[in-house]
């Protein structure tokens, strides 16, 4: 099965549930907070769910990150 999230959207989620803010990842990717938010939302638009909780839940669902 091809992976639901491309490279940076795992980067983005892997620094995410090591508790990042979105400030904290844009500085470690070197990427704007705007874009982060966008990798997000992508993501979460992609599984239909609302909000990162749920993406995260949905994605060690999907073994695409894990805690």
């Amino acid at each position: 099965m091809p992976s639901v999230l491309t490279k940076r959207e795992k980067e983005v989620f892997d620094l995410l549930i090591n508790n990042k803010s979105t400030k904290e990842i844009a500085n470690l990717l070197f990427i704007s907070e705007k874009t982060v938010r966008n990798h997000i939302s992508n993501v979460m638009q992609r599984l239909g769910v609302k909000g990162r909780a749920q993406a995260v839940v949905e994605l060690i669902k999907l073994k695409e990150i894990s805690l």
